[in-house]
């Protein structure tokens, strides 16, 4: 038996295939992206199996197009050697609100719930959402599971998820809810595996483009630096990061309506509206324009003061993880953050900071550093995989 774990976008779909024994997750066997589903996209679908990549170009035609990879991907799976059959398919979504804190097995009523909240993530839950009824089409026999963004932040505290708003407004949901919560239990997981430290206070930065922070205690968060939307906190790739409400009465005051509103926060911002170049960080680092320099520093500069704010409601540090494509890979990132932190005893040492390049677990503090400091590769679909695998055993 197997599971396959599946992270469906706007214009792409990742997945992965995790062999089954005895109800436990072994490593994955075939894991892969099928990009260019936008419309006029040039879909195709690369994949790893057995150690050897490959891909391949998909003649998808223009209607159904992501019902058309689908199929795809299940003959991928049924030509593929020895594949274990599909126990059932798991999905990252994004939200799931304050009813869902936990992963569910998907039925009608809980797709009709979790579509009222697509206006909280409006970005992600529509596809993902999307994907799941696909799947489910493609695969009628196999069950659906949705694994949850929020569920990790389940354990927040009503001084860290209720806003100063009237009592009919947090009725209503407006209420913090965190995010990259399956990036967070993985490497929370991790660390206690690792770490005898890690029991502690931790602050896991998973910096991406899409990033946030996390205070945890015990493995549990605690607090976190997005909140209602995946809009709050620091400055992302194209998502402004926490602003100033009195900003959008002002736009609005100046005629905006939703939707520019919409395009501005979550397309047009973050490192790609301050550096009018990319949001990719590799580039921007690469750049040596004022304004690509402007970007980086920006964002290392909200990592650092949100990171302060977090340690405070911790009352101390006792380790330090990052994970995501820039916290990962971005060398000096981390190493000038950790130099920013000295005053909380964060030594970083810079040899084994050059070596960590994100393709293995790593210890990047020196000798005699008060504060752990670790560089975790997130793994989101054995999350969601060991997810599934525990909800089809019960």
């Amino acid at each position: 038996m197997s599971i396959l774990s599946v992270n469906a976008g706007s214009s792409s779909l990742k997945f992965s295939l995790y062999p089954l024994a005895q109800y436990q997750v072994t490593p994955q066997i075939l894991s892969g992206n099928i990009e260019g589903l936008e419309p006029g996209g040039t879909p195709e679908m690369r994949w790893n199996f057995q150690g050897q990549s490959h891909r391949r170009a998909l003649d998808l035609g223009t209607d159904q197009v992501f019902a058309q990879a689908l199929l795809s991907l299940r003959d991928l799976l049924a030509g593929l050697p020895d594949t274990p059959a599909l126990q059932a398919v798991v999905h990252r979504v994004v939200h799931g609100g304050a009813q869902y804190r936990a992963s569910v097995l998907v039925t009608d009523a809980v797709l009709a719930d979790l579509t009222r909240l697509n206006a909280l993530a409006p970005l992600h839950q529509p596809h993902n959402l999307a994907g799941i009824r696909a799947f489910a089409k493609a695969f009628p026999d196999v069950p659906q599971v949705a694994c949850f963004d929020t569920a990790f932040h389940a354990s927040l505290s009503e001084l860290d998820y209720r806003f100063a708003l009237p009592e009919a407004l947090y009725q209503e949901g407006l209420r913090r809810y965190g995010f990259h919560g399956l990036s967070y239990q993985y490497v929370m997981g991790v660390l206690l595996a690792q770490s005898s430290r890690a029991n502690g206070r931790v602050l896991m930065a998973h910096l991406g483009n899409g990033a946030s922070l996390c205070a945890a205690r015990e493995g549990k968060s605690c607090t976190t630096t997005m909140g209602f939307s995946a809009l709050d906190g620091l400055m992302m790739g194209t998502r402004s990061g926490a602003l100033d409400p009195g900003v959008l009465l002002y736009l609005l005051a100046q005629g905006w309506d939703h939707d520019r509103l919409q395009a501005l926060l979550y397309k047009q911002s973050g490192l790609l509206g301050v550096s009018g170049i990319s949001a990719d960080m590799r580039r921007l680092r690469a750049d040596s324009s004022a304004s690509a320099k402007l970007a980086v520093d920006m964002f290392t500069h909200r990592v650092l003061r949100e990171s302060g704010a977090l340690v405070a409601c911790m009352q101390g540090l006792d380790v330090l993880a990052f994970s995501g494509g820039i916290g990962e890979h971005d060398v000096a990132l981390r190493l000038e953050l950790g130099q920013r932190l000295a005053w909380l005893g964060v030594v970083i040492d810079p040899v084994l900071n050059l070596q960590a390049t994100g393709d293995q677990i790593m210890a990047i503090h020196a000798l005699g550093s008060a504060v752990e400091v670790w560089v975790v590769p997130t793994d989101e679909g054995v999350v969601a995989a060991r997810e599934a695998a525990q909800l089809i055993a019960a």
